[in-house]
């Protein structure tokens, strides 16, 4: 069976590019969790974001943004000497004041998943990538969610960080076209 050649061989990887990577996602709080890991994720593998993606989300309780959102100062404190996170003073405020901004942005739109999606006019995009090299790390639409995000007070999201969300939640599908999960993601965005 043919993969995307980031799956690599660890059966973590695999089993997220398997059942995840790519999936149109429209749960306010999976989007907000993928946000949140993604911006972990800058400067690390992503390998190391999925071993400790347990660890997230007990130490986040399970990405609930309004609990996030009022954690006291000593609660960063406390996540600090959390080893089941990245133990990143900046990462992990930022989670506090993204919880804080995502709750404004369902406010404003009703949801956050209208919100998102609209930097792709509602629909996945389906690319036709041939190889690793034909990927891009940064879009239009990623710079203008970037700068949108950036706006409203949310941090650690840079258009690169945005391309990556993009492409975990299934706004863009970039599988290699020789990859067996490519038809299976398009026929998931009909759906979406």
């Amino acid at each position: 069976m043919k993969r995307c050649d980031w799956a690599g061989s660890n059966p973590l990887d695999m089993a997220y590019h398997d059942e995840e990577w790519g999936v149109p996602v429209h749960d306010d709080r999976l989007l907000f969790e993928m946000l949140i890991l993604e911006g972990a994720q800058a400067g690390l593998s992503w390998s190391t974001i999925l071993n400790k993606r347990a660890g997230y989300r007990a130490a986040f309780d399970n990405f609930e943004a309004r609990k996030i959102a009022a954690y006291p100062a000593r609660r960063i404190e406390k996540l600090l000497g959390n080893p089941g996170i990245v133990r990143h003073r900046l990462k992990i405020a930022a989670t506090v004041e993204n919880a804080k901004r995502f709750l404004a942005v369902q406010d404003e739109f009703g949801s956050f998943d209208a919100f998102i999606w609209s930097f792709v006019g509602g629909k996945p995009l389906n690319n036709k990538r041939v190889s690793s090299a034909d990927i891009p790390t940064s879009s239009d639409e990623s710079a203008a969610m970037s700068k949108s995000l950036k706006k409203r007070g949310f941090k650690f999201v840079g258009a690169t960080t945005c391309y990556a969300y993009m492409q975990a939640v299934g706004m863009v599908n970039d599988h290699l076209t020789s990859c067996f999960r490519y038809k299976e993601v398009k026929r998931l965005q009909k759906t979406a």
